[in-house]
């Protein structure tokens, strides 16, 4: 004999058949207030419960957005809920009278709720011991919204939400008496708020549909590969059915044994033949439309929405790219205080991220690289990126490298997720060495000293003792530093010629001159920081590049050189807007002067050189008139090749190498001919050429006459002839054609 709780049951029921009377009025009259109308104890125990109910944007797909020929185009979508907002007038006639009929016929005449169930309910209650009875359209909403609320909570940790969101759930939509008590007043309440068509619309945009799709025009868009707008009358009547249980009905799993192809969904079928019943029955079509409708195969068309970088990465060749503004936006306190505010705001708010990337840029991009550095290689962990960003904005334009990009952790061969181009931080890449990229910040640190590119240097001196160097901040005294260059020199050279054929022993003499200290502070005032994070090593070698920096992070500097020495942070957004049309301003980037504007364009003057004549890029230069300057950079044994071209309107960084290991590169064959070594200069000129035409580039920052000194009535192009030196030593130097061939770039060292 079951044992009946008397007191708890009976005093619900007494309370809803004492609120019985008003809950008629209210459903036969939905304009009927509810204050006044009993005094019963029953009633005011039922107005005392809280009536506002704060409906806001339920969660939406955020979106990603790139310039394709002047256009917007979407390349990726994050969400938790696969769901977008639409109007009434956006859903098929069919879809609406097809919810109404089946899950609340009365909609459009009760007052929120549906007494005759809720009465039904409380007597099953008392009996069974269970909440029973059905809910109107409204009172469905009204829990799908105290849902959708629980769903956005944070905690302190994933522990923490987790048990935060379950204790909302079980308050939300639990099932006992009090709650649903607190259901029905806060129906009551948006009935009389809202309209019929509000609080119809609110209710398809939210109810669930299967998996991670949510709502009437995600479910339209998934399952047939239509707009909700456009639901055929079928198409509807299966939509419906499915929200009746969605994780049974769902017609997205084909293998099913009990609802898939093989039976035709039949559960589904079911559901959805029931639907059609009701608004046959209800006079929403006829008997011809009901008889065909039925005789029609449940048949989905599914198209799913992409979650995260893959749509990205398969259409547009910018996963690593997209990955990036992710990370950007979980690491901007703009888009929220902490980690997991963020990830809420990207996953659930229907952000629109306008973002700063060149879709056709990125495709040739891509081309140029794919066309010198395959995806693998036996016998090495072969790597390559290219990045290109905006001198004194910091946007980034393009962002590709040789692999495919992939979201799984156990990548196939020839893919990964970690981005070669972005630090630690951005993609989970711990930089590489650069050679002699970094020699730049000696050369600027040179000027800043007043010293000039016209000085004569000594190039004859092989093995440094440490102790001749000065570190005002550090100890880098006791062993030695051996060094060597590519090829034989003359004994000393101008300054100048040193940087265009990148002598690693004429700049371990300048650094003899310098202090150590300063020329890290240069390099970090200029953006630079190791890749994986911490201090930048200070050490005499360090000259030659041996900290292991990001491409980005190496084209933010030298993008830098371009803009008069001043540096802009690199940023993949431009703008973000919510669903709502609430603007989110991200973080700018943060633009400061790191050199002067006199030492900037003196170094640029001096880097024209690298492309010209002697200089070791020379085969790289596309030849067109744009104003330009680049450099170099190679380490032991070629395990790493850098070349970074940068006019006043780009800045573009190639990287080619070892991901991991220490292969020497200098004679590996790579495609089209070229090696490890010189692969570079063929996607380096690629991108030249292409960034000349369209992107272009004005005149360089002007340099300064002293800087320069002796050799200022000479041009950086001519530097290699502009003194008898240099003249002197034209017979001993690579000649542009001469770079590429194997032959000679064997024994090639640190720095080059």
């Amino acid at each position: 004999m079951r044992v009946v709780r008397w007191p708890g049951a009976l005093l619900t029921f007494v309370a809803m058949s004492a609120l019985a009377g008003m809950l008629v009025a209210v459903a036969v009259t939905p304009g009927v207030a509810v204050a006044g109308e009993t005094t019963s104890g029953a009633v005011s125990f039922f107005e005392d419960l809280p009536s506002y109910l704060d409906i806001q944007t339920p969660q939406q797909v955020s979106s990603v957005y790139a310039t394709k020929g002047g256009q917007q185009v979407k390349i990726a979508s994050f969400y938790a809920e696969n769901r977008t907002n639409v109007a009434s007038s956006a859903m098929a006639k069919s879809l609406k009278q097809a919810a109404i009929d089946t899950e609340d016929p009365r909609f459009y005449d009760e007052g929120g709720i549906d007494v005759v169930g809720t009465l039904r309910g409380a007597a099953a209650t008392v009996v069974g011991g269970d909440v029973q009875g059905g809910s109107s359209i409204t009172q469905q909403y009204v829990k799908n919204v105290l849902v959708q609320q629980c769903e956005e909570l944070t905690g302190k940790n994933a522990a923490d939400t987790e048990k935060k969101i379950a204790a909302c759930y079980q308050d939300a939509a639990g099932v006992t008496p009090q709650r649903k008590l607190q259901e029905m007043r806060y129906a009551i309440a948006v009935n009389k708020k809202y309209s019929k068509d509000q609080i119809l619309t609110g209710y398809l945009n939210l109810v669930g549909l299967g998996g991670r799709v949510y709502g009437a025009e995600a479910g339209a868009e998934y399952y047939f590969g239509v707009h909700a707008k456009d639901l055929s009358l079928v198409q509807s009547a299966t939509l419906v059915a499915i929200l009746n249980n969605p994780s049974n009905l769902r017609i997205d799993q084909p293998s099913d044994a009990d609802n898939g192809t093989a039976n035709g969904y039949a559960a589904t079928k079911d559901r959805r033949d029931y639907v059609l019943q009701r608004m046959y029955v209800h006079h929403d079509i006829t008997r011809a439309q009901l008889d065909a409708a039925k005789a029609t195969p449940v048949t989905p068309k599914i198209t799913a929405t992409a979650n995260g970088c893959s749509s990205a990465a398969t259409g547009y060749d910018a996963g690593y790219f997209c990955d990036y503004v992710r990370d950007q936006v979980l690491q901007d306190p703009a888009f929220g205080k902490s980690a997991a505010e963020r990830i809420a705001t990207l996953d659930t708010k229907g952000l629109e991220i306008h973002t700063s990337l060149d879709l056709d840029l990125q495709a040739q991009a891509q081309t140029a690289l794919s066309t010198y550095v395959p995806a693998t290689m036996a016998g090495v962990d072969v790597g390559g990126s290219n990045v290109t960003v905006e001198p004194g904005t910091g946007r980034i334009l393009s962002m590709v490298q040789n692999t495919a990009y992939t979201q799984g952790d156990n990548a196939a061969a020839g893919s990964t997720a970690v981005n070669y181009s972005a630090d630690s931080g951005y993609g989970n890449s711990g930089g590489f060495q650069t050679g002699s990229t970094y020699k730049v910040f000696t050369l600027a640190e040179w000027l800043a000293t007043g010293h000039t590119l016209s000085e004569s240097v000594s190039t004859s001196e092989h093995t440094f003792e440490n102790a001749e160097f000065t570190n005002s901040c550090q100890n880098v005294s006791g062993g030695t530093w051996p060094v060597s260059n590519a090829e034989s020199v003359p004994a000393s050279m101008t300054v100048q010629a040193a940087t265009s054929e990148s002598i690693n022993t004429a700049y371990a003499q300048m650094g003899k001159q310098l202090d150590l200290c300063k020329i890290a502070q240069l390099a970090q005032s200029m953006g630079i920081h190791p890749a994986s994070g911490g201090s930048l090593s200070q050490v005499p070698s360090s000259i030659l590049g041996v900290n292991d920096l990001s491409p980005i992070d190496l084209a933010e500097a030298y993008a830098g050189f371009a803009n008069s020495g001043v540096v802009c942070t690199p940023t993949a957004i431009d703008s973000v807007t919510e669903s709502d049309g609430t603007k989110i301003t991200p973080s700018p980037s943060s633009c400061t002067q790191g050199v002067s504007s006199d030492v900037a364009g003196t170094v640029d003057y001096a880097l024209q050189g690298v492309l010209t004549g002697a200089g070791t890029a020379a085969s790289a230069n596309p030849g067109d008139s744009v104003p330009k300057f680049a450099k170099t950079g190679t380490t032991d044994g070629d395990v790493q090749n850098w070349l970074v071209a940068s006019t006043t309107k780009y800045t573009n960084a190639t990287w080619i190498g070892n991901v991991q290991g220490g292969v020497s590169l200098a004679n590996w064959p790579f495609l089209q001919g070229t090696t490890g070594y010189s692969a570079k200069f063929g996607v380096g000129k690629s991108m030249m050429s292409y960034l000349d035409q369209t992107v272009g580039g004005g005149a360089l920052p002007a340099p300064d006459q002293a800087m320069i000194g002796q050799a200022s009535h000479a041009s950086a192009q001519s530097s290699a002839q502009s003194t008898g030196t240099d003249q002197s030593t034209q017979s001993q130097q690579r000649s542009p054609q001469q770079q590429q061939s194997p032959q000679k770039q064997q024994g090639k060292q640190k720095g080059k």
